[in-house]
C-alpha cells in the first residue's frame, strides 16, 4: 500500500456499510490532480452518503493501468489483505472503472465495489427532493447502467462465443436490457418535460415581476447554502459536507442598499463531474443562465482552492453563460484563515473591484456585498419622469407594486412620477 494512507476512528452508531477509498494516481494521466488533495475530497465524498462508515483511504500510485484489472498484482494483493484485516464490505475507486475491471476486481476482492461517477450517483439519488431533480438522477442513473450494462455482456458474449450459440443468450439479453431501460428513459423524458413546462411558467411569471436574479454557483461545500440562508432567513440545508444542496432554490431578497432581487441557490460544482451528470442537471442550472449577476462563492481555507475556482470557471464556460454576465468572486470561510493570511485576503479584495472577502457564519463582509450587488444592479437601471392622468390607475398601481416609484406629486390633471426601472419593466409598463 502507498504511505499516503489515512485511518480514520470508528463510532458506535447503527449498522453501516464499512468501506475503504482508493484513490489511482496515474503517473501518465494528463489531467492527474494532487493526491492527496483528491483522497481527502474521495474521503469527503463517501462520508456524504448516509449508511456508510468510510474506515480509511489511501493513494495508490501507478505507472500505468491494467486494462483487465485496473491494478497491477502486487496493488490487489495488498488491498485484498486490507480489506480482510479490516472486514471492508465496500471499495471506492476515485475515478472512472471499467465493468471489467470491476467484475474482476469485485470476484477478487469478494466485496462490491463502486467507482467515482457510481458515488456520486447514489449522492445526488439520496439527496434530490424536488421531483425534477429525482427524475433527473433517475434518468442520470440509466444512462450510466445502460453504458455499463452494454459493456460487460459486450465482455460476456466474447467469452461465450465458443458454445455454439448463434446470437447467443448474452446477445438477447443485451437487447432485452437495452430495451428495458430505453423504455424507462422514454417515460422519464415524458415526466420530466412537464416538469420543466411548470418551470418555465413559473420563469414566466417572474419575468412579469422582473426582479433581478442573483445567483450563487462555486465548488461543493464552499458555503454557498450558509450564506444564502444568513442573507434571506431561509432554512436550506446548510452542512459541511459535499453536495448538501441539490435542488435549487430561490428565494425574494431586498436589499438594504438597492432593489428586490431573486436569489438563487445552486448545486455545487466538483471537479471530474459524471458526464450523465452534466447532462442532466443542465436543467437545474437554468437560473444560472439567466442570472444579471453570478456570486462565485469560493472556500479561501482550502488548500485547493485556485484549482476548484478554476474547476468553476469551467463549468460555468461550458454551460454557455453569457461572457457579459457580471460575476464577483466571494472569498467565503474567513473565519477559518489564520489571522495573518486573513488580513492580507482582506486588504487584496479591498484592492480588487470583483472580489469580496467575508464570512457566511460570523457574518463579516455581508454588508459590503450587498452593497456591492446593489451599486451593480443600479447601473442597470435609470430614472425616468412619467405624467399619469386620474384614469391612469391600473398604471399607477403597477408602479408601485414594482415598488419603483421615487417621487410623486399630484397635478391638476393627475400624477407626475419620477421612477427608477430597468429595460425590462419600462417595456412592461409600456404593455399596460
Amino acid at each position: 500500500m502507498s504511505k499516503a494512507q489515512f485511518q480514520i476512528d470508528e463510532t458506535d452508531g447503527p449498522r453501516t456499510t464499512r468501506a475503504w477509498v482508493l484513490h489511482p494516481d496515474i503517473r501518465t494521466d494528463p489531467d492527474r490532480r494532487d493526491a492527496e488533495p483528491a483522497l481527502a475530497e474521495a474521503m469527503a465524498l463517501a462520508e456524504a452518503l448516509p449508511g456508510l462508515e468510510v474506515i480509511g483511504g489511501n493513494v495508490v500510485q501507478l505507472r500505468q493501468v491494467s486494462a483487465g484489472q485496473l491494478f497491477g498484482k502486487g496493488k490487489i494483493e495488498d488491498t485484498r489483505q486490507l480489506i480482510e484485516d479490516q472486514e471492508i464490505e465496500l471499495v471506492l475507486v476515485d475515478g472512472p472503472v471499467t465493468p471489467v475491471q470491476q467484475r474482476n476486481l469485485e470476484k477478487i476482492w469478494k466485496v462490491k465495489l463502486l467507482d467515482r461517477t457510481g458515488l456520486i450517483l447514489e449522492i445526488f439519488s439520496d439527496r434530490a427532493a424536488t421531483r425534477e431533480g429525482v427524475l433527473q438522477v433517475e434518468m442520470a442513473a440509466l444512462n450510466y447502467q445502460r453504458t455499463r450494462l452494454v459493456r460487460a455482456w459486450t465482455h460476456l458474449e466474447r467469452q461465450r462465443g465458443g458454445l455454439g450459440f448463434v446470437g447467443g443468450p448474452g446477445e438477447t439479453q443485451i437487447e432485452a436490457d437495452r430495451r428495458a431501460i430505453d423504455e424507462q428513459l422514454v417515460r422519464l423524458r415524458r415526466q420530466l418535460e412537464k416538469v420543466v413546462k411548470t418551470r418555465a411558467l413559473h420563469r414566466a411569471a417572474r419575468a412579469k415581476v422582473p426582479f433581478p436574479i442573483v445567483a450563487l454557483v462555486g465548488y461543493t461545500n464552499a458555503g454557498k447554502s450558509t450564506l444564502f440562508n444568513r442573507l434571506t432567513g431561509a432554512e436550506v440545508m446548510a452542512k459541511d459536507m459535499l453536495f448538501a444542496t441539490l435542488d435549487p432554490t430561490m428565494r425574494s431578497l431586498e436589499l438594504p442598499y438597492g432593489p428586490e432581487i431573486i436569489l438563487s441557490d445552486t448545486v455545487g460544482f466538483i471537479s471530474d463531474l459524471p458526464t450523465e451528470l452534466v447532462a442532466a442537471f443542465r436543467a437545474t442550472l437554468e437560473e444560472v443562465l439567466a442570472a444579471d449577476i453570478i456570486l462565485h462563492v469560493r472556500d479561501i481555507s482550502h488548500e485547493e482552492t485556485e484549482e476548484q475556482a478554476r474547476d468553476v470557471r469551467e463549468i460555468l464556460t461550458s454551460l454557455g453563460v453569457p461572457e457579459d454576465t457580471r460575476s464577483f468572486e466571494v472569498w467565503n470561510k474567513l473565519d477559518l484563515v489564520p489571522d495573518e493570511r486573513a488580513k492580507a485576503l482582506r486588504e487584496r479584495a479591498a484592492r480588487e473591484d470583483d472580489v469580496m472577502a467575508i464570512s457566511a457564519i460570523t457574518g463579516e463582509g455581508l454588508d459590503v456585498l450587498q452593497q456591492t450587488v446593489a451599486a451593480a444592479l443600479q447601473g442597470a437601471l435609470r430614472e425616468a419622469d412619467l405624467e399619469l392622468d386620474f384614469a391612469d390607475g391600473r398604471k399607477r398601481a403597477w408602479l408601485f407594486e414594482q415598488d419603483i416609484v421615487l417621487r410623486e406629486e399630484q397635478t391638476e390633471s393627475g400624477f407626475a412620477l419620477t421612477v427608477r426601472w430597468s429595460s425590462e419593466q419600462e417595456a412592461a409598463f409600456q404593455r399596460l
